[in-house]
């Protein structure tokens, strides 16, 4: 299996060079030379456990790792996770919910980014040299990030969060982490600054070559990747159903991302629900081919308060047919005005997609509802999709709702709703006394690049 750019100009890349590179040079985002289809196999899937499933999903992507070492990174990545299942799928009321927040930091991301450390360091065990990570998160990523390369040789992480604008317990998921080869940086702006900080220092090739930068965040393929063999999971937890559908609280698309993926592998997924906040651009696109940057709205669902969805270049890869003209095109056009359309009669878009956007009542009223009904806590974003799943789901076959965080992470929220409820975890409880370490920086590419170079070299 070979990796190519979205863009047109990187080709022939393997896994590992993939990974290593994260965004590609050319601006655009890695994937796959091709999508193997694997429905004739899906049988072989059966009574399989969370592991081998990803041993077998990830061969057909990773040719460069030998099969047995491979299997040694994955048993390693989920040995972390409190529940043997890895990711259980519990039947909640009529729909069923696929809880991704068993690892250590209770966040979907853990998923992706205990499986991408491991791989970073047998990379640079292999290769030699060091790596600085930079990543900018909305919430999660940070932490399951930090997690997942924390006191790892050779590897240094630095994570730009919104200062402010994450809930009080993510932060402190990252802040409390003084292990050495970690730099927490507050950014006095929005993720969507973050993200376009980000996006900017990976663009300066010189500066990123001479640091040796890496991506965590969903830029990086193996993420994507790591996301995908959950919903061959929660197939295989479901009985191998001949149908079945799935909500998705989505911000950076790359969640959804992975169900698309799986889908063009063979999984029978009749219907992929894009669940988003007010802030709701991809909802606008998929309803009117409009793809248009608006003011950042701040919510209860923090991890989605996102106006451009940085996986969704992917998705437009495939959709124009693997022409990387088109999608240079339209994504300087969005750079350039803030706005990009697509008469939706020019192209024969992928029919499976249902979208809808929550406002921060719905939000807490669904989870009210939910725990009422069901007896069942779910987050805001887990809530998000579950609000949008139930508006848009056929009711013919089985839905499946994506549960992105646990519940506790949000404290203030569901103390709001459910006042009388003692919602906490453990891992988060030893948290609230521990001492904390950020730097905050205003949102500039220049002053972000001044601190990763003084960290790595601080004589010159």
């Amino acid at each position: 299996m070979r990796y190519v750019s979205t863009r047109g100009g990187v080709s022939g890349l393997s896994f590992c060079d993939a990974v290593m590179m994260g965004l590609a040079s050319d601006g655009g985002l890695l994937v796959p030379e091709k999508i193997p289809d694997i429905s004739d196999s899906l049988a072989d899937l059966q009574g399989l456990e969370y592991v081998d499933i990803a041993r077998r999903i990830m061969a057909y992507f990773i040719d460069d790792i030998p099969e047995d070492e491979l299997g040694e990174l994955i048993d390693r990545s989920y040995a972390s996770f409190d529940d043997p299942l890895v990711t259980p799928l519990r039947e909640v009321g009529d729909r069923y919910v696929l809880e991704l927040f068993h690892g250590p930091t209770l966040a979907f991301k853990d998923v992706a980014l205990q499986f991408l450390g491991n791989v970073f360091e047998y990379i640079l065990a292999d290769r030699g040299g060091r790596l600085n990570i930079v990543g900018a998160t909305s919430g999660d990523t940070g932490s399951a990030a930090i997690a997942g390369v924390r006191g790892k040789q050779n590897i240094n992480i630095f994570i730009m969060f919104p200062e402010g604008r994450t809930s009080e317990l993510q932060e402190k998921q990252m802040t409390t982490v003084l292990d050495d080869n970690v730099q927490n940086i507050s950014v006095e702006g929005s993720f969507d600054d973050c993200q376009s900080i980000l996006k900017a220092v990976f663009n300066d090739l010189p500066f990123k070559e001479a640091h040796q930068l890496g991506a965590v965040n969903s830029v990086n393929w193996a993420r994507v990747l790591a996301q995908v063999v959950y919903y061959f999971s929660a197939y295989v937890q479901l009985g191998l159903p001949k149908a079945f559908e799935v909500a998705v609280p989505t911000g950076n698309f790359g969640n959804i991302f992975a169900g698309y993926i799986a889908r063009k592998m063979g999984l029978p997924i009749t219907r992929l629900i894009l669940a988003t906040n007010q802030n709701d651009i991809l909802h606008r696109f998929f309803t009117s081919g409009r793809y248009e940057r608006g003011e950042v709205h701040f919510s209860h669902s923090p991890a989605m308060d996102i106006q451009v969805a940085s996986n969704f270049e992917r998705y437009l890869y495939f959709e124009f047919g693997e022409n990387s003209r088109k999608v240079e095109d339209f994504m300087e056009a969005f750079m350039v005005s803030g706005v990009a359309t697509i008469p939706f009669n020019t192209l024969n878009f992928d029919p499976t997609f249902a979208t809808g956007a929550v406002s921060d009542d719905e939000t807490l009223l669904t989870i009210s509802e939910v725990y009422r009904d069901d007896n069942y806590l779910v987050d805001p974003h887990t809530a998000v999709g579950i609000r949008v799943g139930e508006e848009k789901r056929s009711g013919n076959v089985p839905l499946v709702c994506m549960a992105t965080a646990h519940p506790a992470k949000f404290e203030d929220v569901m103390a709001k709703v459910l006042p009388d409820e003692d919602i906490s975890h453990p891992t988060l409880s030893a948290l609230k006394d521990a001492p904390t370490r950020k730097t905050v920086l205003p949102a500039e590419v220049e002053t972000v690049k001044k601190f990763i170079h003084d960290f790595n070299d601080p004589v010159t």
